[in-house]
């Protein structure tokens, strides 16, 4: 396993652009395979208490007594790094940005099987908490590890297994984040920031889903339940504070928009459309068109089943199939005729066009025809028709152009907000430093409390009335609670003030240092051994 020193960056600037997102990022193949004595400059001096020949050992053997062997050191250092530093945030995962859809399918996950693929990833040595955002564009992993370079190279071993994909392939397309990298990703996604289509909806309702889903789940932990709330704050805020949401971000929408600015708005519901063609460009033509009020449309297309399809992803159109034998009939009946066909000469030439009759009187007796294809669907000469009006994709850049420049604009703006709700959320995690702390100063006093309220007991003897001893031990325990008072309330901080938790911090510290607080290892403890468990099982 590499060490951090050893991480490839990327990019000669250590990022690389993820979609509409640049943050620091690093190569898979880094972090999943290191050198076979990488791990020995993690743990300089593993050794294992055993009196057999190790080397004759399977490998499975061999490689579950290292991780014991690991685990136990971990555990004796008083100094080790799970007391210097607390465990990470790290996701994994692929998108539809650097990933194709034939791989990001072997890894989907369907939401009735979250609850099931987080426990597994609990199961995992170094595995706390885990969630799983899975959509038709993404698949994301989130953990908190103990370690996040072990933690990396669980969760990679169990993407391969579940998905049946080699590891040299998944790691051609895996991106891996971490910590304020990690968090911040999340951030952005429940945003719209990252999604295809930027300012998108769903995608925050499918991240709050992952947080619903997480509350009942066995393995969603604070820091995930933390995180998951944050950032379906940072979503709604920048969806209510800026206006990314709106505007035309695609081919087929700037397509729709163009319509509707050559026709106006009250006109534009009655138009008679027609679309050519029926595939992923008409789709997303018929939900535009859908948004804009236009429920009739007539679709030509080579076979039915396509339009059928359209059809049941959208029941609230009311789509009329007709084959491409009827395609300059159906014109001859339309006002607004859409062309997105993989033909690679036109299907629309002048002496057709001249030959209909005109539009209709709702749009001004004028037939426009837009064209997304290329190479084009219609002729150039078709624009000479009297009462005509051709637009093709070079059109339609001005629009989307513009659109892209103002929406990039927005999502500056959404940055901020992203990075208001950051600093909260380090903040709050911070703060949850202090805990630890809290419960062993109040262990502290409380032994001090029994202890000495034992010697004043059996100082007045044993034939003490219950009632003064009742009293005497609520003395003892009010003193305590009045001496504390001041120490938790300064201990004690909500992470709404960034200042607020550095002093905080500073509290505590001074805390442990006037009161001998020495590192509590018994949770650390009960950790390692249920993972060192796990391992032998």
């Amino acid at each position: 396993m590499a060490s951090i020193r050893n991480l490839t960056p990327v990019s000669g600037d250590s990022s690389l652009t993820l979609g509409s997102m640049s943050c620091p990022f690093f190569k898979a193949s880094s972090l999943i395979h290191g050198s076979p004595s990488s791990s020995s400059r993690i743990f300089p001096s593993v050794s294992v208490r055993a009196s057999i020949d190790v080397s004759q050992l399977p490998a499975s053997h061999t490689a579950k007594i290292s991780s014991i062997a690991a685990l136990e050191q971990l555990k004796n250092s008083v100094a080790n790094r799970y007391t210097k530093e607390r465990s990470s945030i790290l996701v994994l995962g692929l998108s539809v940005h650097n990933a194709p859809v034939e791989m990001r399918e072997k890894l989907a996950i369907p939401e009735a099987e979250w609850p099931r693929a987080i426990a597994e990833l609990c199961e995992l040595p170094h595995i706390e908490e885990a969630g799983v955002l899975s959509t038709c564009n993404r698949m994301e992993i989130y953990v908190v590890a103990l370690s996040w370079h072990r933690g990396v190279r669980e969760v990679t071993e169990w993407m391969t297994k579940t998905s049946g994909i080699p590891l040299g392939d998944l790691r051609q397309h895996l991106f891996i984040l971490r910590d304020r990298d990690a968090t911040q990703h999340l951030f952005r996604v429940a945003s719209g920031l990252d999604s295809l289509v930027l300012g998108e909806g769903q995608i925050l309702a499918q991240v709050k889903q992952v947080y619903k889903v997480g509350q009942t789940a066995v393995g969603f932990g604070r820091n995930l339940t933390g995180l998951l709330k944050q950032a379906i704050t940072a979503g709604k805020r920048v969806r209510s504070e800026t206006s990314i949401a709106a505007g035309a971000v695609s081919v087929s929408s700037a397509a729709v928009e163009l319509a509707v600015m050559k026709i106006n708005n009250s006109g534009f519901s009655q138009a008679r459309v027609l679309i050519v063609g029926a595939g992923k460009m008409s789709k997303l033509l018929v939900k535009h068109l859908l948004s804009k009020g236009c429920s009739r449309m007539i679709v030509v297309n080579r076979t039915e089943q396509r339009v059928i399809e359209l059809q049941a992803e959208f029941p609230e159109a009311e789509l009329t199939f007709r084959p491409l034998s009827d395609m300059v009939q159906c014109t001859a009946e339309a006002d607004v005729v859409f062309t997105s066909t993989a033909s690679e000469s036109p299907l629309f030439f002048k002496e057709t066009v001249e030959s209909l009759p005109p539009a209709g009187v709702g749009v001004g007796g004028i037939r426009y025809f837009i064209d997304i294809s290329v190479p084009r669907n219609v002729s150039a000469c078709v624009g000479e028709v009297t009462n005509t009006r051709l637009y093709n994709v070079d059109d339609l850049k001005e629009v989307v152009a513009a659109n892209k420049e103002e929406r990039r604009r927005k999502a500056m703006e959404a940055q901020v907000i992203i990075e208001e709700e950051l600093r909260s959320f380090e903040s709050w995690r911070d703060s949850l430093e202090t805990v630890p702390t809290i419960k062993k100063l109040r262990a502290y006093a409380e032994n001090i409390r029994i202890s000495e309220l034992e010697k004043c007991l059996g100082k007045m003897g044993e034939d003490i009335p219950k009632k003064n001893k009742k009293l005497v031990e609520d003395l003892s325990r009010g003193i305590v609670n009045k001496l504390l008072h001041g120490p938790m309330t300064h201990l004690r901080c909500d992470g709404a003030d960034s200042r607020t938790v550095s002093e905080t911090l500073e509290n505590m510290q001074a805390l442990e240092r006037m009161f001998n607080l020495k590192a509590d290892l018994s949770y650390l403890e009960q950790q390692l051994r249920a993972k060192a468990g796990k391992i032998q099982q």
